[in-house]
């Protein structure tokens, strides 16, 4: 096996390797990993090649001899890069995959942006046969047009695609700043659009949990996953027959109840709940086929995402970097 892996600096990339590289069962792949802007340390068994996805020779490069590719790396709202990143570096790296004499198998992370997690409304679990409802915004309509680029190749060309959609991708101390009022925020919504900024600026300085009610004033419910369970789904989904052209929703076996999770700060932490009316929709990412087809099951609930937010300890050499801002 020889796997192509974008996106190795991510935080999905950087958690994968590792365990890629430890799986007996892998233990004598080699991993070329394409990188751009930021690298990884090339190693024994890890080759690196520096390039952009939007390079015909660098892509080519990339994949010579490649057995699988694990695509991940995006752009988020920056329409002066989407094109010739996420399109055509997309097309690109399709393009090489279909001719290729080794090519096994084509793996894309993809996001539940594609479904319009809570900016669109659905009546029902969202399934993989749910239709996609992209929010605004460019990185929306990527993810979108990346899903059914993958479908199409392998309609037009027989590729052994396979998507994993994850919503939003939890890690180490992520969900505690997730639900912060202050600076320190990951991710959204903005709070100073749901309240005024003097109430905003209060509130953030600490002791203080969202309670947010969606557009019916129930508590809002919100998918997310965590990078170990998204990681895990990875490596049940490579060389897996059953995930051959196939799209998986990986998430939680329930959405994020931001009640539950105000209650269990309140009771744990004695953090004070402050509601928040909001426009979102609760959503429910239906993770069935995940589980029945892959034999994979989530580990971490919202609780238990809760206690390692809040029990990570950052060294010195760990400095809390976002490149992307959710």
């Amino acid at each position: 096996m020889k796997i192509l892996i974008t996106g190795t600096t991510g935080k999905v990339g950087k958690a994968f390797l590792p365990a890629f590289l430890e799986k007996p069962q892998f233990s004598s792949a080699e991993v070329v990993a394409l990188c751009h802007n930021r690298r990884i340390e090339a190693g024994e068994r890890v080759e690196v090649v520096t390039g952009s996805l939007a390079d015909p020779q660098a892509v080519a490069s990339a994949m010579d001899g490649v057995t699988h590719v694990l695509h991940m790396a995006a752009v988020k709202e920056s329409p002066d890069l989407v094109i010739d990143v996420a399109i055509k570096g997309m097309f690109l790296l399709l393009e090489e995959a279909r001719q290729s004499a080794t090519l096994k198998q084509f793996i894309l992370i993809g996001g539940d942006c594609s479904v319009g997690h809570i900016f669109k409304d659905y009546p029902a679990p969202i399934t993989e046969n749910s239709p996609r409802k992209a929010y605004s915004g460019c990185y929306a309509l990527t993810k979108v047009i990346e899903e059914v680029m993958v479908e199409q190749y392998q309609i037009q060309y027989g590729l052994n695609g396979t998507v994993l959609r994850a919503p939003w991708i939890m890690e180490k101390d992520d969900f505690k700043h997730a639900l912060s009022f202050g600076p320190d925020q990951f991710g959204g919504p903005i709070w100073s659009d749901l309240m005024s900024t003097g109430k905003a600026a209060r509130l953030g300085h600490g002791g203080f949990v969202p309670l947010m009610r969606d557009s019916t004033g129930a508590s809002l419910k919100r998918n997310f996953v965590h990078v170990d369970d998204l990681v895990a789904a990875l490596l049940a989904a490579l060389d897996n027959p059953h995930a051959k052209q196939e799209l998986f929703n990986i998430a939680m076996d329930e959405p994020v109840d931001y009640a539950s999770v105000a209650e269990y700060l309140l009771r744990t932490r004695g953090m004070e709940i402050v509601e928040i009316p909001t426009p979102f929709h609760s959503n429910w990412l239906d993770n069935t086929k995940a589980r029945q087809a892959l034999g994979w099951r989530p580990q971490v609930d919202f609780e238990g995402m809760i206690e390692r937010a809040w029990s990570y300890e950052r060294k010195p050499n760990d400095p809390r970097t976002i490149w992307y801002p959710g």
